[in-house]
Formats: structure tokens, sequence, C-alpha cells
């Protein structure tokens, strides 16, 4: 390899890159999908446009294309985290089987009987044929968890559905690949016309075995890293070099037993990463920080093998084959509904399910994409129509599929826009009883925290200072002007009122109301015990400004960030409702590094927590952290 040219091709390939990256983000002003911006761009700065990135440096920068692969493949591998699928297996594993089936055969049959419709395989003898629909169909299979990940991130979607659909297309990823090298194997032999008897299928097993093995081992290298204090970047660098090497590796041992055995022993680097991504996730200590490493380096990778995708393609090849494409979409999509009704009934889900579990299966990325591109290599005499075909295809699937996933996740009441009271626990609404400088001052503060909140006047007082508040007049404290006001939607109730007020208040609202938190500002010490002994929260203005000023001497930097005076930074109480978390140690919760576990409740008594409590359900979690990512993990605890 000429390195002078090497570097000449590396620089002008990376400036295509950030124009792409650039470009992309206007295609996603316009509602297209980011993939969709970076191949057109790749398109344009290809050979069969501008000529920026030519035939030869196609060739030279292949290796960029391996890389990505590796990362793909590690991504998807780190998705399938088993102890977050426990409660619907059921699910799962009927549905996986549907979709991986009956879209596998119903696709191969299909695709071979309308061969003649498609033009490159028009020609091809009937092995052949068979060969290349089997290869369409295991493409056909997989699904992009970064985009299913993505729309239920963006609807706030949990629940049994939601679930089902984040099991079946992680497990579906490892699969496909799985499939794949079966099924390349078996096409390239029909293709080359080798016997495929038994001493082939043998090998094929040796082959698959020996590619698990080595993910094993590869899971056990990607965890030193991380045994280290390198920082990130240091330690994504370190993944991207253990992925290319598998590539290499496979390679060396493609030449070697050719040489030796004139026959070629194949591992499936695909499958030996996304092997070793499942073992470090699901048997070491170090899950998190190696998805947080692979959500640093994923963009760019996701951006150089999307445009050097496009750039390969010829817009004259894209064009002929997008009436093909556009049908084979179809195809896909009616094989899929067969397959979800199948899942929905064979696992005895809700009936309502039946009709609309293909939905969040339509969208595909970078796992189809990276085998569409092994196999344009593998057969460069119509690799290419076959890869702008499925390219075709995931543009189509990214336009229609995150739409449809979205609606089926609104028709199921999974997903979780808006804060409302009926359908959402975060819906937080507080009411202030007492109009006052103070309860003023409160009010724009949980505002500021988006509150809904209201305050009860009792001593018609002018209530124009509380501008934006709204503010109800309130003449007698007896249940039926409390009902009047719907206390029973509010979250929270703060009192602040004379004590024999707050306590007839707080009296009604224990025995007719029962609100989630009831905080009382005290004034006379004798009625602690009254309100303690109704679960009221007792704040004491006298000893809490010395507490107070306590803590900021003696620890500023912690008592401001408990305030939340830090900027950006909160705190919040998180009930545990999902059972899938129920019996997980504190430890193995997917948290971002930003948030820390300042405590445990747990019958309303708080618990020594560490990184090895198991949670239950109805756990109270205190957590602390930036706002950002405590309104990202709040759903994730919820059912």
């Amino acid at each position: 390899m000429d390195i002078k040219l090497l570097i000449i091709f590396l620089v002008g390939f990376f400036i295509v890159a950030i124009a792409a990256n650039q470009i992309a983000k206007v295609f996603q002003k316009i509602k297209f999908p980011l993939i969709t911006g970076l191949i057109i761009t790749g398109i344009i700065a290809g050979s069969s446009v501008l000529n920026f990135i030519g035939a030869k440096a196609l060739d030279e920068l292949y290796f960029l294309n391996e890389i990505a692969l590796s990362i793909i493949a590690f991504s998807a591998g780190s998705e399938l985290y088993l102890n977050e699928l426990r409660s619907r297996i059921n699910s799962i594993k009927w549905m996986t089987l549907g979709q991986l089936v009956i879209t596998f055969v119903m696709s191969t049959a299909v695709i071979y009987f309308f061969a003649n419709q498609i033009p490159f395989m028009a020609d091809m003898p009937s092995t052949h044929k068979i060969a290349v629909a089997v290869l369409f169909a295991t493409i056909f299979v997989a699904r992009s968890p970064s985009s299913a990940i993505a729309v239920i991130n963006e609807m706030r979607a949990n629940g049994p559905f939601t679930k089902t659909v984040m099991g079946v297309t992680v497990v579906k990823d490892v699969l496909v690949i799985i499939l794949f090298a079966i099924s390349l194997s078996i096409a390239k032999a029909l293709i080359n016309d080798e016997a495929t008897d038994i001493t082939f299928f043998i090998i094929l097993i040796l082959e698959l075995l020996a590619s698990f093995g080595l993910g094993y081992l590869a899971g056990k290298i990607l965890q030193i890293p991380f045994l280290t204090k390198a920082d990130k970047q240091v330690k994504g660098v370190s993944i991207i070099i253990i992925g290319y090497s598998i590539y290499l590796f496979s390679h060396y041992i493609k030449i070697i037993t050719l040489e030796f055995f004139h026959h070629e022993f194949v591992l499936e680097p695909l499958l030996i990463c996304i092997i070793g991504s499942f073992v470090l996730t699901n048997y070491s200590k170090h899950r998190i920080e190696f998805s947080e490493a692979l959500q640093e380096i994923s963009p760019i990778i996701y951006i150089v093998f999307f445009t050097l995708t496009g750039a390969s393609l010829s817009v004259q090849t894209l064009m002929s084959v997008f009436g093909i494409a556009v049908a084979l979409f179809f195809l896909r999509l009616i094989t899929m509904f067969f397959g979800g009704i199948f899942g929905v009934y064979a696992a005895k889900d809700f009936k309502k399910y039946a009709f609309i579990a293909w939905m969040p299966y339509l969208t595909q990325a970078g796992v189809a994409l990276g085998l569409a591109t092994i196999i344009s290599q593998e057969f460069p005499i119509w690799g290419q129509q076959f890869e702008a075909i499925i390219i075709a295809i995931i543009v189509i699937n990214q336009l229609v599929g995150p739409p449809l996933f979205k609606w089926s996740l609104n028709y199921v009441k999974e997903s979780h826009l808006k804060a409302k009271t009926s359908q959402f626990k975060g819906a937080q609404k507080a009411v202030i009883v007492g109009f006052e400088n103070q309860s003023v001052a409160l009010a724009k503060q949980l505002q500021k925290h988006n509150w809904k909140v209201r305050i009860i006047n009792t001593e018609e007082k002018n209530g124009n200072e509380a501008a934006d508040i709204e503010v109800i007049e309130l003449k007698t404290i007896c249940l039926t002007s409390l009902k009047k006001i719907s206390l029973k939607k509010t979250e929270t109730i703060i009192l602040m009122l004379s004590d024999e007020d707050n306590f007839k208040l707080a009296e009604l609202i224990y025995e007719h109301i029962g609100s989630k938190d009831v905080i009382v500002r005290l004034n006379k010490r004798e009625y602690f015990e009254k309100f303690h002994k109704l679960g009221v929260l007792i704040i004491e203005p006298a000893t809490a400004m010395v507490s107070l000023l306590d803590h900021f001497v003696r620890s500023p930097s912690a008592t401001s960030l408990l305030l939340g005076m830090d900027e950006g930074q909160d705190t919040i109480d998180i009930e545990v409702n999902n059972k899938d978390i129920h019996g997980i140690r504190l430890r193995e919760l997917r948290l971002p590094s930003d948030i820390l576990v300042l405590s445990v409740k747990r019958k309303g008594q708080l618990i020594v927590s560490h990184g090895y409590t198991r949670l239950r359900l109805g756990d109270i979690i205190t957590m602390i952290g930036s706002e950002i990512s405590l309104n990202e993990i709040k759903f994730k605890f919820d059912t």
C-alpha cells in the first residue's frame, strides 16, 4: 500500500465526511433521517457524480468499513442485556421466532419465484437464484436497535409492548448475524458451484464454533481497557483497535488456511464482535462504561460508514432498481405483518397487539447496510445492484418506520409524551395552602422545575402580587371545600397556615384525600408529634435555618448541590414500579455517569444502600444529577 496515497485519500475523504455531516443536519430539519443525508452526500461525492472519492480510493479506504462494521456489531451486542428481558422472555421468544422464520421463509420463496423480474437475477441459474433470495431474506430480518432506542426515548415509552419490541430488536440482530454467516457460506458454495455435502456442513459448523469461541475471547479482551484509569477517548480508541484486529485476524486465517489446506477457513468477524460485546455486557462489571464509550465513538463511525457506502453507489444503478426496491419493501412489510400475528397469538399476548405488532420492526440501518456491503464485496459482478436495492429499501424504511412505531406506541398507550395525571406518575402538581411572600416564592421556584402550582388563599388577601400563579379563594376549611379544588389529583400539598388550621387540613387530607406528600411548615413545637403521626413531612423554620447554616459551613459544595444552587443540577425521588428492576443491584442499573444515588427508602424506612443493594418494587430512590439525565431515566422505573 502506498502510504502517501493513502494519506491523501484519507484527508480527502474526511473533508467529504465533515461536509456530509453538515448536509445531513439540513436533511434532519426537513424531517429526513440523518442516514439519508449521509448516503446522498456520499453518492454525490462518489465516482458517479463529482468523483471526489474514486474507485481506487474506495478500495484503499475499505478498512474504514471494517472498523465501522465492528463498532456496529459491538453496539448491537451491548443492547442485549439479559436481566432487562426477564419479564417478557416468552413474548420475545415467540415474536422473534415469528419475525425470523416467517420473514425469512416467505421472502426467500417469493424472491425466488419472481427472480426474473429482478434484472441482475433474470439470467441466473436456479441455484444462484436460491442463493441471492436467501441473502435478501436474511437482510430483511435485520432491524435497527439504535433507531428503536431513539423512538422509545423520544416517546418516553415503557410497558410490556415496548419491552417486547426492545428485546426482539436486539435478539434479532444477534440471530441475523448468525443466520448471515450460514447463509453467506451456503450462497458462496452455490454460486461458485462448490459441493454442499456433509464435509461442507461439518466445516461450516466448525467455522461457527470457532467464531463463537473467539467471540468469548474477544469479550475478555474488550474488558482490558476498562481495567485501567484511562479516559473515555483512550478506551474508545482501544475498542476500535480491537474491532479492526478481529477483521485482520479473520483475513489472516483465510490466507493461511488457503495456503496450507487449499480451502479457506472463514471466521465471521461480525459474529465474533457481537458475541464479544454480549459477553462483556452480561458477564462483567464494565457494561455501563462500555456502553458510554460506544456512544462516544458511534456518531463519528456512522458518519464515516454511511458516507463511504453512499460513495460506492452509482446514481444510475440506484435509479434503475428503485422500483424493485419499493416492491421488496412491501414484500418485507407483508411478511413481518404475518410474523407479528404469529408472535402475538403464540405468546398469548393482548390481541390488540396482533395487527400492529409488525410496526416497530420496519426501520433498518447499520446492521442491514453492513451486511449488504459485505455481499457487495463478496460478489462484485452483481453485488452493487444488490447493495443499491438494499440501500433504497433502508431509506424507505427510515422514512416510514419511525412514524409507524410512534403510532403503535400511542395505540397501546405506552408513550408518555406529556405529564398527564391520569397516565403518567411524573405529572407533578402542587397546592400551597396559605397566601404570603414565602408561598409565592415557593410557587415560582416549583414552576421553574415544570410543576403546576396553585395557591389557596384563605384570608381574603389580594392575589394580584402572584403573577402567573393560579390563586384560589377558599372561605372555609372543610371537606366540601377541599373536594371542589380537586386535591385528589395533586401530588404534593404544602400547608403554610397556623398550626391549628394546618392540623385540621392535615387530618382531612389523611382521612379523605390521601395525597402522596403533605408538607407542613411548623410554628409551635408542641404540634410536632401530632403531625408526625399523620405521616406529614415537617419543616421547622427555626431549626431548619441553623441546620442549613451548619451544612454550608462544613460542606458548602455538597449543600449547594443538594439545594439545586448549581446550574443544571437537581434532585428527584423515583418509585420503583418496573418488574424488571425488582431484584437488580444498584450497581447494575444503566444510569448516566452524572447521576448519583443518594438514598433508598423501603416501606417508609431509609436503608443503608451501596452498590450491592437489591432494589424492590415500591422502593423510593433519591437521585441527584443533571436535569437532562434525570428526565431521561424517570420513565424507566415505571411499569
